[in-house]
């Protein structure tokens, strides 16, 4: 049995989910809307404030959708109440993160400014030079963009230096060593 997929989806006040007869489950609330395809062999039954998915059989595909699509539907009832963050943090002298209305410009020892625009329901954050904070409804979006925006300098093993995550631990390693 998936131990994930068994677990009931608790639906706080304020957030609607409809479910069509194609499986799309559409999911409302404070934030903003998400909506999602679901397997059709994976039935969703709502019962009050309780989400609840069932599969079909118990066939090793069957079991690693169902707990596949109750998480996507679980992180999208958190997306739309709370919301997702990531916190980047860049180390290096001269770098620095500046936005201006949807656009985030970064400084990072490039010739060239480089420029991420937010995509619709994410915003960027930048509590000082050094830090940039994405936020956003739907997990996949901040947490890829997020990648890409650490992409564009990953944090190297001898100094340190280039954009890393605020809670990753980079690895170094000793420099050359001298006679």
């Amino acid at each position: 049995m998936s131990r994930i997929g068994k677990l009931p989806i608790s639906v706080p006040a304020g957030v609607t989910v409809t479910v069509d007869e194609s499986n799309l489950v559409v999911v409302k609330g404070p934030k903003g809307t998400l909506s999602q395809d679901v397997n059709p062999a994976i039935r969703l039954s709502q019962e009050g404030g309780v989400l609840s998915l069932e599969r079909a059989n118990d066939s090793k595909p069957q079991k690693s959708m169902h707990g596949l699509y109750r998480s996507l539907v679980h992180n999208m009832v958190v997306g739309v109440t709370e919301g997702y963050s990531k916190t980047l943090e860049l180390v290096g002298t001269g770098y620095r993160a500046a936005v201006e209305g949807d656009t985030l410009t970064l400084n990072v020892g490039y010739s060239h400014p480089v420029v991420f625009t937010a995509p619709k329901d994410v915003t960027f954050e930048t509590p000082n030079a050094t830090t940039v904070v994405v936020k956003g409804i739907s997990k996949q979006v901040v947490g890829n963009l997020a990648a890409d925006i650490r992409a564009v300098r990953p944090p190297e093993p001898y100094l340190g230096k280039g954009i890393k995550y605020k809670d990753e631990h980079i690895r170094r390693k000793a420099g050359k060593a001298g006679n």
